[in-house]
């Protein structure tokens, strides 16, 4: 590019209906300058999440500056700020970033590196682009918020319920859930979700659009211990407390006012069995720059090995090219249909 101080980038003035060819614009902005621990990333590639259509959504006011969306990326550290300590220049990452900030669908973008990992070695950036903000989800779901053991010996004879298992989210965690021991029954209801569950290791699926009580009594479960829920969380809460066992332990990752299903969240259908009912918004810790904001820095380093030990893989399963609006539209058009299977990814400028 002719004015090295320029970049490309893809973001949006006002709300629009993704058809709308100007509901995402191709834009040339200012290229940003790292300082304090903040990374400056040449972006590789990027991944699209319901949290794009999220704040895209929100985003109904026109504004003097655009958007930019995009909390899932790869690429690799061009500059680093004064006070880095985890990184240097030429190394290979991937990160969620905070929602609090311009987001990835950039050809350069700043991080803090505290919540950066390094890329899995056997990944390209796409593959890896397809990670992290999913899989830092199903990590503090599942660990942090759940509470569940690393422990395969802790798990023995202990069953989670995930439902929406073929989403971003639900892919991995069910991954991460089967390594840990325990018996995975993953919700999924056409064929080919259902196969893409059993592929990423469900021992069971059942339905999402049936009772589930009677759906888990015929293949012999009573009860389940945890339930990790990555739909709709009001349309689900009667069916979830039926089937938790008492002092049981139920996570969620859609706030109730995102139900599509009308009325409220009654939690008195938890109470008679003493269940445990937490959030997980995995950008809580960038938000609030919490103590522990160094855990996702951890934890993505720690998926890392678990995929170049073979132990995890990639839940990319769409790829476009170049970064554009016109590809990124496409992607979110997908997604917003709410039946998209695994990650789809944009690679190269």
């Amino acid at each position: 590019m002719s004015n090295h101080q320029k970049m490309k980038a893809v973001g949006a003035y006002r709300y629009l209906p993704i058809s709308a060819p100007e509901s995402l614009v191709d834009l040339y902005i200012e290229k940003p300058v790292p300082t304090g621990r903040d990374l400056l990333v040449e972006v590789k590639a990027i991944s699209v999440n319901p949290a794009d259509l999220g704040v895209r959504e929100k985003n109904n006011y026109e504004e003097e500056s655009p958007k930019i969306l995009g909390w899932d990326a790869a690429g690799i550290v061009e500059q680093v700020g004064p006070e880095c300590q985890l990184f240097k220049p030429g190394d290979e990452i991937y990160y969620a970033g905070s929602v609090a900030r311009p987001g990835a669908n950039s050809e350069f973008h700043l991080v803090d590196e505290q919540i950066v990992g390094n890329k899995p070695k056997c990944l390209d950036f796409a593959q890896a682009a397809a990670l992290p903000l999913t899989s830092i989800t199903a990590w503090e779901g599942l660990f942090d918020r759940l509470g569940i053991h690393h422990s395969v010996e802790e798990n023995k004879n202990k069953s989670i319920l995930i439902i929406g298992a073929a989403g971003g989210v639900g892919s991995i965690a069910t991954q991460l859930a089967k390594l840990a021991g325990l018996t995975v029954i993953g919700t999924a209801s056409r064929p080919e979700s259902i196969q893409w569950a059993k592929n990423q290791g469900a021992d069971f699926t059942i339905s999402h659009n049936s009772h589930f009580a009677s759906q888990l009594k015929n293949i012999g479960f009573e009860t389940v211990d945890y339930i990790f829920c990555l739909n709709d969380t009001v349309q689900h809460l009667a069916n979830m407390a039926e089937v938790v066992a008492p002092q049981g332990k139920i996570c969620s990752i859609v706030p109730a006012d995102k139900a599509s299903w009308t009325g409220s969240l009654d939690m008195d259908l938890l109470f008679s069995k003493s269940v445990t009912f937490v959030w997980e918004l995995m950008f809580t810790r960038p938000l609030f720059h919490t103590k522990d904001i160094i855990k996702q820095h951890e934890l993505l380093n720690e998926l890392a090995d678990l995929i170049d030990n073979g132990k995890i893989k990639t839940t990319l399963t769409g790829r476009l090219e170049p970064i554009n609006a016109k590809n990124l539209r496409a992607a979110h058009e997908k997604l917003e249909t709410g039946r998209s299977i695994g990650k789809i990814v944009l690679e190269k400028f």
